[in-house]
């Protein structure tokens, strides 16, 4: 007669749950000794008896609770490192999934997958209220987080009624939550940006210039190559190899005219392949102008020259720990800015103490400046097809709407 083995409850101490051994395979039922765990178990045992139950499902039965939440977003992240990639290396989303992910460890990692529900995702968007995002980047960040539910279910680490949970929670409706609202971007005057460009070096000068023409984004002006522009033309026709929409199998064309043309004409010097504008350079051209203004014919008193050798040893400090890189990133791009306009406001108080200073800006102004511009002089179409749109309700977020046409037909009314 054939020796009958019963499967035994036992603790695993490692991970602190309890198990059991069916077949030879060992399933894991949650925390030892909860009743939860004896509930599976007991439900584990009567599945067993069955005969009609195949393998397959008994073990799809014992996988309830088996991954916490902690584990669900390792294995996510180790899936978006290599889904969301640009040019080999991980992209804006990942870091982005990776900030939207942090709450959900911190407050839950240590919970069973399968124990996420609509109530746990509500209390990580009001941890996200009090920590004073604004209402449209918690919307997105709850939606990443469904994201990552949704591949969990495709990759059977959670029951797909945990996904259908986390479903029926909304998204935070404008005015009908605590929630801080955003700042709308307004558009830069045109007579601010040209006063910064006197105090900018000459790369910031000519992107600013470019953007403010062609209403391009700041990655993509600052990312701009020769090798990228086709110069066959009198229109000269930029290409980005990287642009936003790129993933989609969108393409993106600038056309360069002359204006655009004079701007970058001083850059094209360089391989093709390198960036047109260069903080190195930049900085280069800073000490240049240094020495410059340093050739004066008055008298040098000890004082300003003790300042001087402390200036290039903090120089040679700053150095030494960083090097400026080869190309402008956004947040660079967007330092220099702001210091053109610290210089701009120190220069106007100078000649009159009184004066208004400059309000600080930022690149991504000058596409809503463009948008603007190009709106009330050409229309939505034109606007649409110069931020490379798909669709023209998108300028609405860009461009503030002419209310020209609708003041002279109220005129006509009085």
């Amino acid at each position: 007669m054939p020796r009958i083995i019963v499967p035994s409850y036992r603790l695993h101490k490692g991970s602190g749950q309890a198990r059991t051994i069916i077949n030879g395979k060992h399933i894991y039922l949650g925390k030892f000794n909860s009743q939860e765990s004896r509930r599976k178990f007991a439900r584990i045992l009567a599945e067993s008896a069955q005969p009609s139950i195949s393998e397959p499902e008994l073990e799809r039965s014992s996988k309830q609770n088996l991954f916490l939440v902690s584990e669900v977003i390792v294995k996510y992240l180790e899936f978006a490192e290599t889904n969301y990639v640009q040019d080999g290396a991980p992209g804006k989303e990942f870091y982005a999934m990776i900030e939207a992910l942090k709450p959900v460890n911190e407050l839950y990692g240590d919970l069973y997958a399968d124990d996420f529900g609509p109530l746990k995702l509500k209390s990580i968007r009001q941890h996200l209220i009090d920590r004073d995002l604004c209402r449209t980047e918690i919307n997105k960040r709850i939606g990443r987080i469904k994201r990552v539910l949704k591949w969990a279910v495709s990759e059977e680490l959670v029951r797909p009624s945990v996904y259908e949970g986390a479903r029926t929670v909304t998204g935070l409706q404008y005015g009908r939550t605590t929630a801080r609202e955003s700042e709308p971007v307004k558009p830069v005057a045109e007579p601010v940006v040209e006063e910064t460009i006197m105090f900018v070096a000459p790369q910031v000068a000519a992107m600013i210039r470019l953007q403010l023409l062609t209403g391009m984004r700041p990655s993509e002006v600052t990312a701009m190559t020769a090798g990228e522009i086709n110069r066959d033309g009198e229109v000269w026709l930029y290409e980005p190899s990287k642009h936003k929409n790129r993933w989609r199998g969108h393409q993106r064309v600038v056309p360069l005219g002359p204006k655009c043309q004079e701007a970058i004409a001083p850059f094209l010097d360089r391989s093709m392949d390198a960036p047109l504008f260069s903080p190195a350079e930049a900085e280069q051209w800073r000490h240049e102008q240094r020495a410059i203004n340093r050739n004066r014919q008055t008298k040098v008193f000890p004082c300003e020259l003790i300042a001087r050798e402390k200036r290039k040893a903090q120089a040679l400090k700053r150095k030494s720990k960083r090097s400026k890189r080869s190309s402008y990133t956004r947040d660079s791009y967007r330092r220099a800015i702001e210091y053109g306009v610290l210089k701009a406001n120190r220069a106007r108080v100078a000649l009159d103490p009184k004066s208004k200073p400059l309000e600080s800006w930022f690149p991504y102004q000058l596409r809503h400046t463009y948008a603007t511009r190009m709106r009330k002089s050409h229309g939505v179409e034109a606007a649409q097809l110069g931020l490379g749109h798909k669709r023209t309700n998108i300028v609405d977020t860009y461009a503030e709407k002419n209310t020209a046409l609708i003041v002279e037909i109220a005129k006509t009314n009085a």
